[in-house]
């Protein structure tokens, strides 16, 4: 579910435990449960990273990552269930990874003291999670690849016309197209194009002007908001930001999970479930209006 209002919350809550710190060790925890998928493999990652201190800590798309003195990096994909945390895990046989940290100067056992991490941990409920790590400009060369989008947060209207504008899919279902634009999944795809007053049967090449300007204003005010707001933690609980608090925009919520609610926007239509791409949408079809189709030979797909 981590999405980029989330994973966002994650980078800015580890950050201070990891940037500017040495990583003593990666260890991979023992778990009676489903396998992380480690690349290249675990031995491998676990001793390339050893002793490497942390530059930078970031956010890529819907991936945390980690830039290490040699100019190799890690980038951890959290996907349905993972958490980036500093204490009190939802449950301790999910824990996957343990960051050992100490101070960059230092060269013995991490930091003890009050008020000091010396572990960071990432917990996966369902172990869907991926750990990659890649030598120094590999990183560089996936994102010149144009494999991953560019991020949802830098777009302004024409960014996000450039990136869905070709193709002749549903805008709902280009925009968790991770190579066309990074960081939008499910949920906060439902809430912008609520947000824009855009149905999510529309064909992104049918989208006007206007509509790429609201589309692109309510992406930056949504994510924004939910960011300030420390992501959404849903009914299953399962999000819960680097202290393992809940997150707190699921209150501000206007159409995800309320099918068969009145619309809080326009208070005369009732909040519609479909089902687009094996995922669930929910919009409401009185304020959310489909692109008129504009005369012309239509591109596909």
């Amino acid at each position: 579910m981590p999405e980029l209002p989330e994973v966002e919350t994650m980078v800015r809550g580890v950050r201070s435990a990891l940037e500017r710190h040495r990583l003593v060790a990666l260890r991979i925890l023992d778990t009676a449960y489903r396998s992380l998928t480690i690349l290249p493999d675990e031995r491998t990652v676990c001793e390339r990273v050893a002793g490497q201190v942390i530059q930078r800590v970031w956010r890529l798309g819907k991936r945390v990552v980690l830039d290490f003195s040699d100019g190799s990096t890690l980038t951890i994909e959290p996907r349905m269930t993972g958490l980036m945390l500093l204490e009190d895990p939802p449950s301790a046989e999910h824990l996957r990874l343990e960051f050992r940290l100490a101070p960059a100067g230092s060269h013995g056992s991490p930091t003890k003291g009050k008020g000091k991490s010396t572990s960071v941990w990432f917990w996966d409920r369902r172990g869907l999670g991926t750990v990659t790590w890649r030598p120094p400009g590999e990183l560089e060369k996936l994102l010149s690849s144009h494999q991953i989008g560019p991020d949802a947060l830098s777009l302004a209207a024409e960014g996000w016309k450039a990136a869905l504008g070709k193709t002749s899919r549903p805008v709902k279902v280009a925009m968790l197209d991770q190579k066309l634009v990074a960081g939008v999944g499910n949920l906060y795809a439902s809430e912008i194009l609520h947000r824009a007053g855009i149905s999510p049967l529309s064909a992104s090449s049918q989208l006007h002007p206007e509509e790429w300007e609201r589309l692109a204003n309510a992406a930056r005010q949504i994510l924004e908001l939910a960011i300030q707001y420390e992501g959404s933690t849903l009914s299953d609980g399962t999000y819960r930001n680097a202290l393992n608090k809940s997150g707190g925009y699921q209150n501000e919520h206007l159409v995800y999970a309320k099918a068969g609610e009145v619309c809080s926007t326009c208070r005369s239509g009732v909040i519609l479930r479909i089902v687009q791409a094996q995922r669930s949408t929910f919009y409401c079809e009185h304020c959310q209006t489909v692109a008129k189709k504009r005369p012309g030979k239509q591109k596909k797909s």
